[in-house]
């Protein structure tokens, strides 16, 4: 028997099965899953550091959807808050490097 402990994709139960395999899962409660996906946001953080690979932003981006569900934020009102602070603060195209301010 392997332990996982993990939150993982909804059809990650049905590909275990169809491969022979049979799992124990459970729902979490919304805290619960709030918290999981935090732990897997930084799971997939830290895959992606690792690996520097496209699909593991793409994970990334699975999981601050659902942060974003759970929130009650539409993915169009994120956009609309990362523009605002586009606008206001800019964005990272310019490749700027803060050195140092002369603290006045």
């Amino acid at each position: 028997m392997k332990i996982f402990n993990k939150l993982v994709r909804d059809k990650i139960p049905t590909i275990i099965n169809a491969n022979g395999e049979s799992c124990e899962t459970r729902i979490l409660d919304d805290m619960q899953y709030l918290k999981e996906l935090n732990t897997k946001l930084q799971e997939e953080m830290r895959e992606y550091l690792e690996s520097g690979e496209i699909e593991e932003l793409a994970d990334l981006e699975e999981v601050l959807r659902a942060i974003l569900d759970v929130k009650g934020c539409s993915y169009e009102e994120f956009d609309t808050i990362r523009n605002k602070k586009v606008e206001k603060r800019g964005a990272f195209h310019d490749k700027i490097f803060l050195i140092s301010t002369d603290n006045r």
